[in-house]
């Protein structure tokens, strides 16, 4: 039994904490501007891309992160603010000075971020607009308009909480999140927001989100593309009134716990919405000879365009899969191979199991959701890549999507 429950709400759940979205204009007629402001200062906490290149936000965020403290994140969506040279990193740091203003607070509080069509240059007529309709329109309960607004390809808002008790004080961790393409698992490819009212301890909160993306978000993939604007960001104000939480707490693995679940449902979110995607396929792969042996089968099986158009197909194409494993730089022996479908053993030491009928295969990968394990029978590594499969949709979305 979890020490945490599930409780309506996003990213304004916890106390002490406003948002807003709102439509600048920017992919008109769709909103495309939100804020999320906390009551007063908190400690905050970060990841970011791994991509070389990277958008002006990473860079701006990176340097106020230092600091570890942060009132207010503003984010555009329909442009990404990045490979527009130094005008890029100008206009972020111009977005933090206008929210700021906006707000009555410290401008060194304010984190920055974009998401949309990369190399074109913010329009900040309209985000000067947006901004001030943000600060305006901020409540308690908005944090439902601030998930639509940073959407772009996706289909639905992203958005859960759940409520913890530490020392007998409730405490809730609240989030949403945006991404439906362009997301590989290195840091996953998309923009969350996450806030608690707990106190807790700056490093200990660098360390617990950490450690929840790796888990949540650096385990789904979509297409295999990574980003140049991936971000989780992090707040923490201490509203809830607990004493100070760190690593070393009696219940510090009560608060890590709960904000693992929010950072785990916001990504499977993610891939459930996954561009064009019919089915949310889970792959695991033990039985290597190391983690990171067994990440790099799951991988490439996860991010296969052969094994995911045939998930959407029908098609149980094993030999898709066993062949994504031969190349992915894991080693592997192929008679040891075993490959199941749900708990289906389709392929037994390589090869496929004689009282498995291609129709029974057939039967598991119809379904909306199931899973795909290997074992390689080499060792104890084991990973595991929350995926989807690869539609018609997926060609015709990014064919045409701009903003």
């Amino acid at each position: 039994m979890s020490a945490y429950e599930v409780i309506s709400g996003g990213i304004t759940a916890p106390k002490g904490y406003r948002a807003s979205g709102v439509q600048a204009g920017i992919k008109y007629p769709r909103p495309d501007m939100a804020m999320i402001v906390s009551d007063k200062a908190a400690v905050i906490a970060g990841t970011f891309t791994r991509n070389k290149i990277q958008g002006a936000h990473i860079k701006f965020c990176r340097e106020r992160l230092i600091a570890r403290k942060a009132q207010a994140i503003v984010v555009n969506s329909g442009c990404a603010n990045a490979c527009v040279g130094t005008q890029g990193l100008l206009d972020a740091r111009k977005m933090a000075k206008l929210t700021a203003a906006s707000l009555g607070i410290n401008e060194k509080y304010v984190f920055v971020c974009s998401t949309g069509t990369i190399g074109i240059p913010l329009p900040m007529d309209k985000i000067e607009t947006g901004i001030a309709a943000a600060a305006e329109s901020l409540s308690s309960d908005g944090g439902n308009l601030a998930a639509k607004a940073i959407m772009t390809t996706d289909t639905v808002d992203k958005q859960f909480a759940v409520e913890c008790k530490i020392n007998g004080i409730p405490v809730k961790i609240g989030g949403m999140a945006k991404g439906a393409g362009m997301i590989e698992p290195n840091m996953a490819t998309m923009l969350a927001f996450m806030t608690t009212d707990a106190a807790v301890e700056a490093k200990s909160l660098q360390t617990c989100l950490s450690d929840a993306v790796a888990e949540s978000f650096n385990r789904i993939s979509v297409d295999g593309d990574q980003s140049c604007n991936d971000t989780v960001l992090f707040m923490a104000n201490g509203c809830a009134g607990n004493t100070t939480l760190d690593v070393k707490h009696p219940e510090w693995s009560i608060f890590r716990d709960a904000v693992g679940a929010v950072a785990k449902e916001l990504a499977l979110k993610v891939v459930r919405d996954g561009e064009g995607a019919t089915k949310f396929v889970t792959v695991t792969v033990c039985g290597a000879v190391s983690n990171t042996q067994a990440r790099m089968a799951a991988r490439a099986i996860a991010n296969s365009l052969l094994v995911k158009t045939s998930w959407f197909g029908g098609d149980p194409n094993w030999g898709r899969i066993i062949d994504a494993i031969g190349y992915s730089g894991a080693e592997v022996i192929e008679d040891r191979v075993n490959i199941s479908f749900d708990e289906l053993m389709a392929v037994k030491g390589g090869k496929k199991s004689p009282n498995v009928s291609i129709e029974d295969m057939e039967n598991v990968i119809a379904k909306k959701s199931f899973a795909i394990e290997v074992n390689l029978n080499l060792g104890k590594g084991k990973d595991i890549v929350y995926t989807c499969d690869c539609s018609e949709e997926y060609v015709k979305i990014n064919a045409e999507y701009m903003t």
